[in-house]
Protein backbone atom coordinates (compact mmCIF):
# COMPACT_ATOMS: atom_id res chain seq x y z
CA UNK A 1 0.00 0.00 0.00
CA UNK A 2 1.06 3.70 -0.43
CA UNK A 3 1.65 5.55 2.63
CA UNK A 4 1.64 9.13 2.91
CA UNK A 5 3.19 11.11 -0.28
CA UNK A 6 6.18 13.26 0.83
CA UNK A 7 5.72 16.66 -1.05
CA UNK A 8 9.51 17.74 -0.82
CA UNK A 9 9.33 14.14 -3.23
CA UNK A 10 6.53 15.35 -5.37
CA UNK A 11 8.65 18.97 -6.34
CA UNK A 12 11.31 16.90 -7.90
CA UNK A 13 9.35 15.27 -10.57
CA UNK A 14 8.07 16.54 -13.79
CA UNK A 15 4.75 17.49 -15.15
CA UNK A 16 3.85 14.14 -16.86
CA UNK A 17 5.09 12.28 -13.71
CA UNK A 18 2.98 14.11 -11.83
CA UNK A 19 -0.28 13.39 -13.57
CA UNK A 20 0.83 10.42 -14.07
CA UNK A 21 0.80 9.78 -10.15
CA UNK A 22 -2.94 11.74 -9.98
CA UNK A 23 -4.68 9.37 -12.14
CA UNK A 24 -3.17 6.58 -9.89
CA UNK A 25 -4.16 8.05 -6.99
CA UNK A 26 -7.61 9.24 -8.24
CA UNK A 27 -7.76 5.39 -9.63
CA UNK A 28 -7.14 3.70 -6.31
CA UNK A 29 -9.70 5.90 -4.25
CA UNK A 30 -12.27 5.36 -6.23
CA UNK A 31 -11.58 1.66 -6.38
CA UNK A 32 -11.27 2.15 -2.39
CA UNK A 33 -14.98 3.59 -2.71
CA UNK A 34 -16.26 0.97 -4.15
CA UNK A 35 -14.91 -0.85 -1.41
CA UNK A 36 -16.91 1.25 1.21
CA UNK A 37 -19.88 0.20 -0.62
CA UNK A 38 -19.40 -3.17 -0.84
CA UNK A 39 -18.48 -3.40 2.27
CA UNK A 40 -14.55 -3.46 2.70
CA UNK A 41 -12.06 -4.39 5.41
CA UNK A 42 -11.83 -1.75 7.58
CA UNK A 43 -7.96 -1.05 6.24
CA UNK A 44 -8.91 -0.15 2.88
CA UNK A 45 -11.59 2.74 4.57
CA UNK A 46 -9.12 4.05 7.01
CA UNK A 47 -6.74 4.54 3.69
CA UNK A 48 -9.39 6.77 1.73
CA UNK A 49 -8.51 9.92 3.59
CA UNK A 50 -4.53 9.34 2.93
CA UNK A 51 -5.77 9.05 -0.79
CA UNK A 52 -7.56 12.36 -0.65
CA UNK A 53 -5.14 13.94 1.33
CA UNK A 54 -1.85 12.30 -1.52
CA UNK A 55 -4.52 13.69 -4.15
CA UNK A 56 -4.41 17.19 -2.35
CA UNK A 57 -0.83 17.41 -1.99
CA UNK A 58 -0.16 16.17 -5.38
CA UNK A 59 -2.74 19.37 -6.84
CA UNK A 60 -1.27 21.32 -5.01
CA UNK A 61 2.28 20.69 -5.89
CA UNK A 62 1.15 20.84 -9.78
CA UNK A 63 -0.87 24.53 -9.53
CA UNK A 64 2.21 26.18 -7.53
CA UNK A 65 4.97 24.93 -10.34
CA UNK A 66 2.17 26.22 -13.20
CA UNK A 67 2.06 29.31 -11.11
CA UNK A 68 6.00 29.52 -10.62
CA UNK A 69 6.14 29.13 -14.57
CA UNK A 70 3.68 31.53 -15.09
CA UNK A 71 5.25 34.24 -13.09
CA UNK A 72 8.81 33.15 -15.03
CA UNK A 73 7.03 33.98 -18.27
CA UNK A 74 5.64 37.63 -17.01
CA UNK A 75 8.34 38.54 -15.17
CA UNK A 76 10.18 39.21 -18.85
CA UNK A 77 10.34 42.65 -20.19
CA UNK A 78 7.09 41.93 -22.77
CA UNK A 79 4.75 41.57 -19.94
CA UNK A 80 5.98 44.59 -17.93
CA UNK A 81 2.93 46.60 -18.12
CA UNK A 82 0.26 44.20 -16.91
CA UNK A 83 0.68 41.41 -15.59
CA UNK A 84 -2.66 38.92 -14.63
CA UNK A 85 -4.08 40.20 -11.08
CA UNK A 86 -3.42 36.54 -9.39
CA UNK A 87 0.46 36.59 -10.42
CA UNK A 88 0.75 40.27 -8.88
CA UNK A 89 2.76 41.33 -5.47
CA UNK A 90 0.10 40.71 -2.55
CA UNK A 91 1.31 42.58 -0.14
CA UNK A 92 -1.27 44.87 1.49
CA UNK A 93 -3.97 47.23 -0.35
CA UNK A 94 -2.61 50.16 1.43
CA UNK A 95 1.00 49.36 -0.16
CA UNK A 96 -0.74 48.47 -3.38
CA UNK A 97 -2.45 51.85 -3.59
CA UNK A 98 0.51 53.93 -2.36
CA UNK A 99 2.84 55.98 -4.55
CA UNK A 100 5.38 54.19 -6.41
CA UNK A 101 9.06 54.76 -5.27
CA UNK A 102 9.46 56.21 -9.08
CA UNK A 103 6.09 58.40 -8.62
CA UNK A 104 7.19 59.78 -4.78
CA UNK A 105 10.86 60.48 -6.10
CA UNK A 106 8.98 62.47 -8.73
CA UNK A 107 6.80 64.92 -6.03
Amino acid sequence: GVGKIKTYELRTKNKADLDKQLDELKTELAALRVAKVTGGAASKLAKIHTFRKNIARTLTVVNQKRKAELRKLYSTKNYKKYVPIDLRAKKTRAIRRALSVEDATRV
